[in-house]
């Protein structure tokens, strides 16, 4: 479940001051929209915990062998062009790019939005609202992006400059040309 708690217009946080609220609340998980809404997240249940796990591994072992890029996991903050600080349940950054940052931009917010991202929709997350998460990324540079929805045994897949595709119960997913012969094996994330 996903809180958005409505601030006055006129009160804007810079990076810094939003970095401090995150600090400050450790066990939540916060993002900040364009418009400056900040979002609250709700800790997920085992289920989607072990599913993100799962989804987690196999990426960070796929990166770890290549070194093609660096892998992150959901508590990563990425600052998107349009201002918005967002957290993908699972995210990677091509290494000519994450190299082009310096040692203090990869110390916070990562100052772009990554390559590739993946959302999980858990139990208590609202579809439509990650489906628009989903855009907002893509929008803001995303070369690949996941929706998978567990529940429905859905993925819809996210392309610049393409309509969305929706596959249903796929067994898994090709990294197609930006995560270069990454397979996604769904078997543990769809029981």
């Amino acid at each position: 479940m996903t809180v958005t708690l409505q601030l006055p217009p006129n009160l804007q946080f810079t990076d810094e001051e939003f970095a401090q609220i995150v600090a400050v609340n450790k066990e939540l998980r916060l993002e900040l929209t364009a418009e400056g809404e900040l979002i609250i997240m709700s800790p997920t249940g085992g289920e989607t915990g072990n599913r993100n796990f799962d989804l987690l591994g196999q990426i960070w072992f796929w990166s770890n062998q290549n070194k093609l890029g660096k892998a992150f996991d959901s508590s990563t903050g990425f600052k998107l062009p349009n201002g918005a600080t967002r957290s993908p349940d699972a995210s990677w950054v091509r290494i000519q790019r994450w190299d082009a940052l310096t040692l203090e931009q990869r110390k916070k917010f990562i100052p772009l939005c990554p390559d590739f991202a993946v959302e999980l929709v858990s139990e208590t997350d609202d579809v439509e609202e990650t489906k628009a998460k989903m855009a907002e990324y893509l929008a803001n540079g995303l070369q690949l992006g996941w929706l998978i929805n567990p529940k429905d045994k859905q993925v819809i897949i996210y392309r610049p400059n393409l309509a969305p595709e929706v596959l249903q119960s796929p067994t898994s997913l090709s990294g197609e040309d930006v995560l270069t012969g990454f397979v996604l094996n769904l078997q543990q994330i769809f029981t």
